[in-house]
């Protein structure tokens, strides 16, 4: 199906950023040699091999799971109803299912300092300096951000994105709902030109934790039902299951994930000219 039909019917249209309205990666790079300058020599090689080895999809940390800061797990979780399935150590080996039971007997709450949805590729350089010990991230994701946009930095725009944001909005609300902060977004949004675009922006949303209550609060401002509302985004955990879990569709941007063939679910390899 196509990205154009599959919004035909949509009222209200629920967009992510980071990874979405522009799907650079440079400056998670950018963002990982800040984390490892704070390391030892040593530890600094380490760090480069594992984040190498993340982003090549050669490491137990993927973009997907979820990572437990204090006890330096990798947890494998069902996306649906955030339970954990399995549950490895830094090196890959499985811990016993009865351990895993013991350790996480409840579906899992992220709360971004030690419980952490790897949704996207802000996360693995966080995970990687979290488990050789860096104590300050914040700092050199602001560092990170302010980088971004400088001169130094070029912003990628999304072939036929704009145009087609501007042809959506004069039949349907769009929404940009992310957990970048306000001034963040009003520069990313003015170097796209998209700062015209959107007719509600919420920053900061704290996703996944306070996806739905955003997506229920969104439901009854803009008087529509779930099956005419569309979540489109990155990151399954943030974006999509929740909108499938509250009956909303979604889009799922990503660039080799398979289709799973959903009537609520459209999964497309990048936004580029999509509603070509």
């Amino acid at each position: 199906m196509s990205m154009k039909s599959f919004l035909e019917e949509a009222k209200l249209v629920i967009f992510d950023l980071d990874g979405t309205i522009y799907e650079d990666t440079d400056h998670f790079d950018y963002y990982g040699d800040l984390l490892k300058a704070q390391l030892t020599e040593e530890d600094q090689v380490h760090f480069q091999r594992d984040y190498e080895a993340m982003k090549a999809g050669h490491h137990i940390v993927k973009i997907g799971k979820a990572y437990d800061v204090e006890r330096d797990y990798v947890l494998t979780l069902d996306p649906m109803t955030l339970e954990i399935t399995e549950v490895h150590n830094w090196v890959g080996e499985a811990i016993s299912q009865e351990e895993v039971h013991t350790l996480y007997p409840e579906p899992l709450q992220f709360n971004f300092e030690n419980m952490i949805a790897i949704g996207d590729g802000w996360w693995l350089p966080f995970v990687a300096a979290k488990h050789y010990g860096v104590k300050d991230t914040y700092t050199s994701y602001n560092k990170t951000k302010e980088y971004m946009v400088t001169e130094d930095f070029q912003l990628t725009k999304t072939p036929g994105l704009k145009d087609a944001l501007v042809e959506l909005k004069e039949s349907k609300k769009l929404v940009l709902c992310t957990n970048s902060d306000i001034d963040d977004v009003g520069r990313l949004l003015k170097e796209l030109e998209l700062d015209l675009i959107f007719e509600h922006i919420l920053p900061s949303s704290m996703k996944p934790t306070n996806t739905e209550a955003h997506f229920k609060k969104l439901l009854t401002q803009y008087e529509v039902q779930p099956h005419e509302v569309v979540s489109i985004g990155d990151n399954f955990i943030n974006e999509v299951a929740p909108a499938l879990k509250l009956g909303m569709k979604a889009i799922y941007i990503h660039p080799s994930h398979q289709s799973e063939d959903k009537e609520q679910l459209l999964v497309l390899p990048t936004l580029s000219n999509a509603w070509a």
